[in-house]
């Protein structure tokens, strides 16, 4: 009896030791979940604190990271190649230790175009505006969502983001032409990729000297490549579009042919002029009136009209030097009875520069990347371009481009010296100043004794670098000349206005009538209505253009009429189908669409 006591006393100590060693376990057990959790929240709250020194945007960092997980990456593109194509992600990762973007693939992650192994012929899209260029192709690299459980927690960027690659910029051209108005019309096209928007540049340059604009399209400070690692070791953007819109683009530097205008420019004046405006109001700067209406204004705005008149020259101050610089100034103050003014990248602000061409009547440069300030020129102002010995102006036109652009209404002038003795070379400097005691000696002389710079691909031709890094002593009576022959009309900012661009609309309620005079003679008589925006307009001239072909044939006759119908009966045979196309030409070079095609049977 007393041993079955014992056991039961032991049986019930054991029970009550269990218990508490259950109790126990149960305890730690949750003091520790308690301590991860706690953990977690604590570096999610340090994460969420790393998010927000990039941005003020809220963000709530558990939610971000569960969409992530839960839907990984996700992206839509548009455009039909990676020369065209723009894409738009949510939660596009960057890995700053093997600096590559990451797409994380879950169930509902989406990928359009959703392209296989064709992403990588040769890429998904283009970081540059620069089309094509093996240095700008984008691409990422796929995980599984589940992948995250093992790297790094990531930190998130709240903003909407725009990822791209600056082309190269320390040249003011380049900074311009390839990254700024492409920018500037990439964010136009999208809603969200408004002034709070983030630029991200992710091809490795510096800051650069020319940053202070890069500034002006957001109020966000850009992010470098550089910078991105100072934030975490997996950056995730939540929303972020990849690319740049090539619109805006009008010029190719030669890496595939020598360099010239792009086969097919898409962009007009009026865009051109409707960046340098809001580029010029972020720089507080204020443009004088450029097409105020006759007779109409305020007093200030009369007051601009009858502003002085004056010239800009661009004074270099360590290559490509004008040597005779101060008597270039005198004599053009002298011919053209205007003040002259000099301007310097080296010594005075962009904004200071600018504020002076905005005003100027006619801009002086030796040709360089400074030149790509013209745009910001009042219209009915003149661009002279000033080319060293044996560089033939013909083959290097990106300034002569942009100011021919319809709607830039900018007049175009170029001079080129061919004067060897009137030149200074520098054969001792280092390669890409001009330096050629690099080369073989043989090879030196003929670069010495050219006189024409022949056609070549960018960007280390040894000729062409020798070439345009001379200094040259301008023969002024040879420029006065050019002067006269080049300049249409003496520029004159206030009478310069806008030149009309509008085009006609669809001619309306086209009909044809036929009739058969003989066996072998018959008359087509073609008619329409004006189209409906003419009404509205005042345009000075007015055609028609008539498109007539025999149906079954490749070839057909084109007319240029005054009027509004007209008989045909030359070339018009019976018993014939024939197609004619009409459509109304303003102002010589102003082409509207064709009306539907007319089926006429004689």
């Amino acid at each position: 009896m007393r041993a079955s006591l014992a056991g039961c006393r032991m049986s019930v100590g054991a029970l009550l030791n269990g218990l508490l060693v259950s109790v126990v376990a149960a305890l730690l057990w949750k003091y520790a979940k308690l301590s991860e959790h706690a953990a977690t929240l604590e570096e999610e709250l340090h994460l969420t604190r790393r998010s927000q020194e990039l941005s003020e945007a809220r963000i709530d960092y558990h939610a971000a990271l569960l969409a992530l997980q839960e839907h990984g990456t996700r992206m839509v593109c548009t455009g039909k190649m990676h020369t065209d194509r723009i894409c738009r992600f949510d939660y596009l990762c960057y890995s700053s230790e093997a600096e590559e973007f990451v797409f994380f693939y879950s169930n509902s992650s989406v990928m359009l175009p959703n392209l296989g192994p064709r992403r990588f012929q040769p890429a998904l899209l283009d970081l540059s505006s620069v089309e094509d260029h093996n240095t700008q192709y984008f691409n990422f690299l796929e995980l599984p969502a589940g992948a995250l459980k093992f790297m790094p927690k990531p930190v998130f960027v709240p903003d909407v983001t725009l990822i791209l690659n600056r082309f190269n910029p320390d040249n003011l051209m380049h900074v311009f032409h390839d990254d700024l108005l492409p920018a500037f019309y990439t964010m136009k096209q999208y809603l969200d990729l408004d002034d709070e928007a983030r630029l991200v540049f992710m091809e490795g340059w510096g800051e650069g000297p020319y940053f202070d604009l890069y500034r002006l399209l957001s109020s966000k400070q850009p992010l470098l490549k550089e910078q991105l690692k100072n934030f975490g070791k997996l950056m995730c953007f939540t929303k972020s579009y990849v690319g740049l819109s090539k619109m805006t683009t009008w010029y190719q530097y030669g890496f595939v042919q020598p360099q010239g205008p792009k086969a097919n420019i898409l962009v007009s004046g009026n865009e051109v002029r409707q960046f340098a405006k809001i580029m010029m109001e972020k720089m507080n700067i204020t443009g004088p009136e450029e097409a105020a209406k006759e007779g109409e204004g305020t007093e200030e705005e009369k007051e601009k009209e009858t502003r002085e008149d004056y010239i800009v020259v661009f004074s270099r101050s360590t290559t490509r030097l004008i040597l005779n610089e101060a008597e270039l100034i005198m004599a053009l103050a002298q011919e053209f009875q205007m003040r002259v003014f000099t301007v310097s990248l080296e010594e005075q602000s962009f904004a200071s520069i600018v504020q002076v061409i905005s005003g100027a009547s006619m801009l002086f440069s030796m040709h360089g990347a400074q030149l790509v300030t013209s745009l910001f020129l009042p219209r009915g102002a003149a661009v002279v371009e000033l080319f060293p010995y044996a560089v033939n102006p013909e083959q290097y036109s990106p300034y002569k481009t942009l100011a021919s652009l319809p709607g830039m209404d900018l007049q175009y002038v170029s001079w080129r010296n061919t004067m060897e003795e009137n030149t200074v070379t520098h054969p001792d400097r280092p390669w890409d100043q001009g330096g050629i005691v690099h080369l073989e000696k043989e090879e030196q002389e003929r670069i010495q004794a050219s006189k024409d710079v022949p056609r070549h691909l960018c960007c280390r031709n040894p000729e062409w670098l020798f070439r345009i890094y001379q200094d040259t002593l301008v023969d002024i009576p040879s420029l006065l000349e050019v002067l006269k022959e080049g300049l249409k009309t003496r520029p004159n900012l206030k009478k310069s206005k806008a030149a009309s661009t509008v085009h006609p609309g669809r001619v309306r309620e086209p009909q044809c009538q036929t009739s058969v005079q003989a066996t072998n003679e018959a008359k087509l008589t073609v008619s329409w209505q004006i189209p409906w925006n003419l009404k509205f307009l005042k345009v000075r001239e007015v055609k028609y253009e008539v498109w007539i072909q025999e149906q079954g044939e490749n070839t057909y006759m084109p007319y240029i009429l005054p009027q509004q119908n007209y008989t045909f009966s030359e070339n018009i045979k019976p018993f014939t189908t024939y197609l004619v196309w009409v459509r109304c030409i303003f102002n010589k070079n102003l082409l509207g669409p064709f009306a539907d095609v007319l089926m006429c049977r004689t």
